[in-house]
């Protein structure tokens, strides 16, 4: 007998793997109950992961749970924020049981190790779409926002670029390349590293911060936009895998890294006397270039000339992948 909804929550996701102490009432009611810690701000972000858009239809359902989780982290680590609570909306064509224990699976298994509590949601019969609300806490004052860069801030880039691009080329077929390499770098579509503890870390050195989601170009755009400001950035100081390297030529891979999105690395600025904090946070981070007066975004070349770029990053009405 196929589940019905109430029986879907029940089985798959009332049985949260993480407790949190400020949770007086979680999944099961109307409204879930949560007390802020005292001296914090509360967080909030959501997205929307759609099929055949966000992920191929291929996509292994466990991905899709914990790629869900992650980009919602990758919003908090871009505030500084820790993880706290989660709200799941989940529209299916089905109640696919064998999917839905996959799902569970990847989304439980990332939110245990941030200590994520699932504290409520909806279910819907239509077609596959997955909202996930994320709630944080960050002290008053302390959070990392878009606005706040300065001329003569260093811009930084955490992990590497472009990885993502070149994992949706792996899974459409139009990138062909050494199977280990295509499983790492569609892995790297798949599941994304958010960056939360580097987050953290950067509360009081990053003077803005904005996650790496539609491709550096368009979200870097946000950060100057948001601060009066523009930047010159050195398109050979783009960090690259060695995966994506052997797997594109060095044109493709650098265009992936400026457009491409899907990384969920972080964008940030500091100024020039807080580079040794930076050297010192627990994942590798590249300077990329320099906050500048002029506004406007300017990509130079090795010999300093501008580059001109064909696309700036994904935009979900403008028609662009």
């Amino acid at each position: 007998m196929a589940l019905g909804e109430f029986q879907l929550i029940e089985r798959f996701f009332a049985q949260s793997h993480v407790r949190r102490p400020e949770t007086i009432l979680g999944v099961g009611d109307d409204c879930a109950l949560l007390a802020v810690p005292a001296g914090m701000a509360l967080a909030v972000t959501m997205d929307t992961l759609v099929e055949a858009r966000h992920f191929p239809v291929d996509t292994d359902p466990c991905d899709v749970g914990y790629k869900a989780l992650a980009v919602n982290l990758s919003d908090l680590a871009a505030t500084g924020a820790q993880p706290a609570w989660a709200t799941l909306s989940l529209s299916l064509p089905e109640a696919d049981e064998a999917w839905l224990a996959a799902f569970s699976a990847g989304l439980f298994g990332l939110a245990q190790e941030h200590g994520v509590e699932l504290v409520g949601g909806d279910t819907v019969r239509g077609p596959r779409v997955i909202t996930l609300q994320l709630h944080g806490f960050v002290p008053p004052g302390a959070a990392l926002t878009r606005k706040g860069a300065r001329p003569g801030d260093l811009i930084y880039v955490s992990g590497t670029l472009g990885d993502g691009g070149a994992g949706l080329a792996v899974a459409s077929g139009g990138l062909a390349c050494a199977v280990a390499d295509a499983a790492w770098l569609r892995g790297r579509l798949d599941r994304p590293t958010p960056r939360v503890s580097t987050g953290m870390a950067l509360r009081g050195i990053a003077t803005a911060a904005v996650d790496i989601s539609d491709g550096l170009a368009a979200d870097l755009g946000h950060i100057l936009e948001r601060s009066g400001v523009g930047a010159r950035v050195e398109l050979e100081a783009l960090p690259l895998s060695a995966e994506l390297l052997r797997a594109a030529s060095s044109a493709q891979a650098r265009q992936w890294a400026l457009t491409a999105g899907d990384d969920y690395e972080l964008c940030f600025t500091v100024p020039p006397e807080q580079a040794a904090a930076v050297a010192a946070l627990p994942v590798l981070c590249t300077r990329i270039g320099v906050i500048e007066a002029a506004t406007g975004l300017r990509i130079v070349n090795g010999q300093g000339q501008p580059v001109t770029l064909s696309a700036t990053g994904h935009d979900h009405f403008s028609g662009q992948q």
